[in-house]
C-alpha cells in the first residue's frame, strides 16, 4: 500500500506481503487504521503484555485460508 503525504509516498512494509488467510488480511486492517496502536497501548497500560493477536491470527488463517 502507498501513502500520499505531503510530497512523499511511504511504504508500508506490512503490505508487500501476500496474506496467507482472513487472519492476516486482518492484521493488514487494523494496522493500516492504527486499532493494533490503540489496542497495544492499552493493554500496556492495563498490564498486559500479549493481546492473543497472533494466536487469534494463525487460527484465522488455518480455518479460512485464501490458497491450500
Amino acid at each position: 500500500m502507498v501513502v500520499l503525504r505531503g510530497n512523499h509516498l511511504l511504504n508500508f512494509n506490512y503490505m508487500k506481503e501476500k496474506s496467507k488467510g482472513l487472519g492476516d488480511s486482518i492484521e493488514k486492517f487494523t494496522k493500516a487504521t492504527g486499532i493494533k496502536k490503540i489496542v497495544d497501548t492499552v493493554n500496556r497500560a492495563r498490564g498486559k503484555k500479549d493481546c492473543g493477536c497472533n494466536k487469534r491470527k494463525n487460527s484465522l488463517n488455518e480455518m479460512f485460508p485464501y490458497k491450500k
